[in-house]
C-alpha cells in the first residue's frame, strides 16, 4: 500500500510540474511585447511586409507594428523620438545616431540595392558623363555615400557633379522621369521603375560590391526586447524563404499595395535573392565610417563591435 501511495504521489507531482511548465510557456508567449518597425519604400522592406501579411509574425507569437516613411529623415526622427523600436536603415544613419548621443545597434544586413540612373534624354551612358551635371541625392545618407563611392571608382569626387538635394524618394523619381535632372541615385524598386520608363542605368552598389543597408534597433529595445527581436527574425526568415521560392505572380499585387510602390512597379520590379538574417560584413561598416570621417560628418571612429550586436546566435 505504501509503495502504491508513493507511486501515486510521484505521478501527481510530475503532472503538477508539467502543468506549471505549460502555464509558464503560455505566460511567456502572452507577455511578448510588441515591436514597432519603420520601413522605407524599397525592396529591403519586403520581407517585413510578407511576414506581416502571411501571418509569420503571428506564428512566432510576436506583434509587429509597421510604420511607413518616404524619407530617411522622417524615419530617423521617429526612431529618436521613441516612436520606433527599430527600422530598415543603413550604416550612415547608425553612425549619425550614435554620434548624436542616441545609441542604436545593427542586428543584421539587408538585401538593398542602390542604383545611379540617368534621365532618358541626358545622353549619359557612363559615370564620367555626369561631370558638371545635376544629380539628385539625399544629403548625408546612404544615397550620397553610394554616389560618392561610384564617383571615387572613376577617380572623381563629390564636387565633380552638381548634387541636387531631394530627400523624398518618390519626388526624386518623378523629377528624373520628367527630365528635370540629369541623373539620380535611387533604391529599388524606384531604380527599376525609372529604367522601365525609359531612363538609363549607369551603375550601382551591386557593381561596387558594397552592401551598407541594415536592420537596426534602439539600444533600449535590443536590451529589453531580445526575445521579441529573435521571434521577429524567425518570421523574417520565413518571409525570405517565401519570397525566394514562390512564384512572383502570387505576391506581386500584395507588395505593390503594402509597399507603397507605384502601379508600374508590378511590371518593372526586379527582386534580389533574399538572404536569411545575418550580420553585416566588417568592411561595409568600416568603409562607411571612413567616408563619414573624411567628410567630417562624424568625428568618432566607431569599430565593428561598437555598432553591431549579435542577437541571432542561439
Amino acid at each position: 500500500m505504501k509503495k502504491l501511495l508513493a507511486i501515486c504521489l510521484t505521478v501527481l507531482a510530475l503532472a503538477m510540474l508539467a502543468g506549471c511548465g505549460t502555464t509558464k510557456q503560455a505566460d511567456t508567449k502572452k507577455e511578448m511585447q510588441p515591436l514597432t518597425i519603420g520601413l522605407m519604400p524599397d525592396t529591403d522592406s519586403l520581407p517585413f511586409i510578407i511576414a506581416q501579411e502571411k501571418g509569420f509574425f503571428r506564428e512566432e507569437g510576436i506583434e509587429v507594428n509597421i510604420e511607413q516613411y518616404k524619407s530617411a529623415m522622417d524615419r530617423d526622427s521617429a526612431l529618436q523620438s521613441g516612436n520606433l523600436d527599430g527600422a530598415v536603415s543603413d550604416m550612415l544613419a547608425v553612425a549619425f545616431a550614435k554620434s548624436g548621443g542616441f545609441d542604436v545597434k545593427v542586428t543584421s544586413f539587408t538585401d538593398g540595392s542602390y542604383k545611379l540612373i540617368a534621365s532618358k534624354d541626358s545622353g549619359i551612358k557612363d559615370v564620367k558623363g555626369l561631370a558638371g551635371k545635376d544629380v539628385a541625392v539625399s544629403r548625408n545618407t546612404i544615397i550620397e555615400y553610394v554616389t560618392d563611392q561610384i564617383l571615387a571608382k572613376e577617380n572623381m569626387d563629390g564636387d565633380s557633379i552638381n548634387k541636387v538635394i531631394i530627400p523624398q524618394i518618390p519626388t526624386r523619381l518623378e523629377m528624373l522621369q520628367n527630365g528635370k535632372l540629369a541623373a539620380a541615385t535611387l533604391p529599388e524598386p524606384m531604380a527599376s521603375i525609372a529604367v522601365h520608363n525609359g531612363c538609363q542605368f549607369v551603375t550601382g552598389s551591386d557593381e561596387l560590391g558594397i552592401n551598407p543597408g541594415v536592420i537596426l534597433f534602439t539600444a533600449k529595445a535590443a536590451a529589453d526586447k531580445k526575445a521579441e527581436i529573435q521571434a521577429m527574425y524567425r518570421a523574417y526568415n520565413k518571409a525570405v524563404a517565401y519570397l525566394n521560392n514562390t512564384d512572383r505572380a502570387e505576391y506581386i499585387d500584395l507588395v505593390i499595395e503594402k509597399g507603397g510602390f507605384p502601379p508600374v512597379a508590378k511590371e518593372a520590379l526586379k527582386l534580389p535573392k533574399y538572404h536569411e538574417a545575418a550580420l553585416p560584413k566588417e568592411s561595409d561598416v568600416v568603409d562607411c565610417i571612413k567616408w563619414l570621417n573624411s567628410k567630417k560628418l562624424v568625428t568618432e571612429t566607431y569599430s565593428y563591435q561598437d555598432i553591431v550586436l549579435d542577437l541571432l546566435s542561439k
